[in-house]
């Protein structure tokens, strides 16, 4: 493969990028700071609710999640749980593990996730609540429990199945009613989601649904060819549409189909320029400092993707170097904005730290 138009831009930085960067103890110390500072933050809060009646205009975030009201919005809380519960499973020795597992034992208690539950059911139009973002970081924090051995996780995994079983009864009733993907590159993104309930079926053991996803995503994508991603990204976006459809069909394919597959997915322009580093205007603004979160998850998906391609391929190599330069491109800026990226940008870090 030709030099990439990444090398001509950002030559400057190769020097530093090449160092890949690792979780280490003093870097989850940092980052578990955000989730451990926000998940009992209750205010700002962007609420999902829609609200039916006058009842239901005094009742506040944490009336109606008492589980998952802080961190901005729910779905940043549930996966700002997920990075928690993980910080603590591969690193118990941290000096905050005391501070984790108290947060925890609080957001986990039996009520107040059977008040989460109960949301789905008490108030009108909440099937679409968190549809499909949510329910995937949902799946992630269960699997994360549901594979550790130990006396506290499997209580807190006993606490969280109701739940679990509520989002895993949504997503199965409206995977077949699907007929399009959603190829954005924020919440909605079908691929993203796809990945994270695959991974929770395999995992869990849960055959009939892996099966069910894995129809769909090849109704999907399987016959997608010469994306646009040239077109990439949008001025918000935290997901590389492409890069998240190639995530998944990495799992769904074997990998000589995968092979033949990604060959066709990507015309050179297309790869140029998935390579390049976001431009991060404003740390400030909370729509634009998701395209720090677009180095983390783009950093995810190529190391996912080069992992799963043969040696020979030349995108093994070639995104494995990338996915460095995103990554140290996304730390330093994590650290540098305010809330807008501090309630949610650790646990996008954390995963793409992850080997």
């Amino acid at each position: 493969m030709k030099k990439s138009l990444l090398v001509i831009i950002c030559f400057p930085f190769l020097i530093y990028a090449q160092e890949v960067p690792k979780l280490t103890d003093e870097m989850a110390i940092k980052l578990s700071e955000k989730p451990l500072h926000c998940i009992n933050q209750e205010y700002p809060n962007k609420t999902a609710h829609i609200i039916n009646n006058a009842g239901e205009v005094p009742l506040s975030p944490k009336d109606l999640h008492p589980s998952f009201y802080g961190c901005f919005d729910w779905h940043s809380s549930v996966h700002g749980h997920w990075m928690l519960v993980r910080l603590l499973k591969t690193k118990p020795g941290l000096p905050v593990a005391k501070d984790i597992e108290n947060i925890l034992d609080n957001s986990f208690k039996k009520e107040n996730l059977q008040t989460e539950v109960d949301y789905f059911t008490k108030y009108q139009l909440t099937g679409t609540f968190e549809r499909t973002y949510g329910w995937a970081w949902l799946l992630k924090l269960d699997e994360e429990l549901a594979t550790w051995n130990h006396p506290k996780a499997k209580i807190w995994h006993q606490n969280l199945k109701p739940l679990t079983d509520k989002i895993l009864d949504s997503w199965k009733t409206f995977l077949p009613k699907q007929t399009y993907p959603n190829r954005t590159g924020v919440h909605p993104n079908t691929a993203f989601a796809m990945v994270f309930a695959l991974d929770w079926a395999k995992a869990t053991g849960d055959k009939n649904f892996e099966n069910e996803l894995i129809e769909k995503a090849k109704y999907f994508y399987l016959n997608n060819t010469k994306t646009p991603a040239y077109l990439e990204p949008d001025g918000s976006d935290f997901f590389s549409p492409s890069l998240e459809i190639a995530d998944l069909m990495r799992r769904v394919l074997p990998q000589k189909e995968f092979v033949q597959w990604i060959n066709k997915f990507y015309e050179k322009r297309s790869l140029e320029n998935i390579e390049k580093i976001p431009v991060v205007s404003d740390l400030n603004d909370y729509q634009t400092v998701h395209l720090v979160g677009l180095s983390f998850s783009k950093a995810w998906c190529m190391k996912g993707i080069a992992k799963s391609l043969p040696d020979h391929h030349p995108l093994k190599k070639e995104f494995q170097k990338t996915a460095t330069i995103f990554l140290n491109n996304g730390l330093p800026l994590l650290f540098q904005g305010n809330y807008g990226g501090d309630h949610w940008l650790a646990s996008f870090a954390v995963y793409a730290l992850e080997d």
